[in-house]
């Protein structure tokens, strides 16, 4: 049962980055992950169950992956840069999708303090993470150099995923990550 839920909440998942929250019903989400009609409903009864029940599987895929990590640590403002470089082409490449949906979750739930929080509490997790690493390479302020080097990040993954598929990333992620060390 529970391959089910999981099934229908990464066909939500694709459907949300693909149409926005509008396209996000039971039947379209039973159709997208190849369920008999109503199996979405037996797990979320109602809209606003299956909006949240999305925010807190897209946090909980992106910890997971977060924890994972597997890249080795990063000790310097080059391999600050390459890091970056690599997870931002992934998330407006292959996780394109799932970019623009965590865009209109945050659109959609920024009225409800419910679904924000799942989303708030994963971009806590990347402002420490972000935190940790410019102290390690160098920032002398890298509270202030965490906040400033995710919004040109963030900045470059909404122009990516909306207007500018092919814009440069490393050009600009390289003049952030400067900015950010001196």
């Amino acid at each position: 049962m529970a391959r089910t839920r999981t099934r229908a909440l990464e066909a939500a998942l694709e459907l949300v980055g693909e149409g926005g929250i509008r396209a996000l019903t039971h039947a379209r989400v039973d159709e997208r992950a190849g369920l008999p009609k109503g199996s979405t409903s037996n797990w979320f009864r109602t809209r606003e169950a299956l909006v949240a029940g999305v925010v807190a599987w897209l946090a909980e895929t992106e910890r997971a992956e977060f924890a994972a990590g597997g890249s080795p640590p990063v000790e310097t403002p080059t391999q600050l840069i390459d890091a970056l470089c690599d997870l931002i082409e992934l998330q407006t490449g292959p996780l394109a999708a799932r970019t623009r949906a965590r865009y209109a979750l945050f659109l959609d739930g920024a009225g409800d303090a419910g679904l924000l929080a799942p989303l708030l509490d994963q971009r806590a997790a990347y402002v420490e993470w972000t935190t940790a690493i410019l102290a390690r390479v160098g920032a002398k302020a890298p509270v202030d150099a965490a906040r400033t080097l995710m919004a040109a990040c963030e900045g470059l993954n909404l122009h990516r995923v909306t207007v500018d598929p092919e814009a440069a990333v490393r050009p600009v992620v390289e003049r952030a990550v400067r900015a950010c060390i001196d």
